[in-house]
């Protein structure tokens, strides 16, 4: 008894390469690609790398409070020292606010947040802020 092979129908070379390339802009061929940053070579050289060869990372806009701190020394600074307290974004930057306001300190506390020390300027009283926002 004979056995019938069935071969796979041959397709014309334009259609395998249309379904390569469609297979290649699904995929996306250069989505694995990694630019060197200049400030991290793999050996010690003297040469410095471009702008256009290490671009800056997109840096996000990161000016977020997450809650003020109501403990009891919080509030003596409050009242004595006429300074806010607040648990902010780890990722937060202190500049737009530095320029309406006196002075801020930061610091990461053990746990991983970030604690503000917003010193308001003489004009402002901060236990009237702090009564405005709810904090008191």
């Amino acid at each position: 008894m004979l056995k019938v092979v069935k071969e796979a129908p041959a397709f014309p070379k334009a259609k395998v390469k249309a379904f390569k390339a469609k297979k290649a802009v699904l995929k996306g061929v250069h989505s694995h690609k990694k630019r060197r940053c200049g400030h991290h070579p793999p050996f010690h050289s003297r040469r410095h790398f471009s702008s256009k060869e290490c671009p800056q990372e997109r840096q996000l806009d990161h000016y977020v409070i997450k809650f003020p701190l109501t403990v009891e020394s919080a509030m003596k600074k409050t009242e004595v020292i006429n300074t806010l307290v607040f648990i902010m974004d780890v990722k937060a930057n202190k500049a737009p606010e530095q320029q309406s306001l006196a002075k801020i300190n930061t610091l990461i506390r053990y746990d991983g947040e970030k604690k503000a020390y917003i010193g308001l300027a003489p004009n402002y009283d901060a236990l009237d802020v702090a009564n405005k926002i709810g904090i008191i």
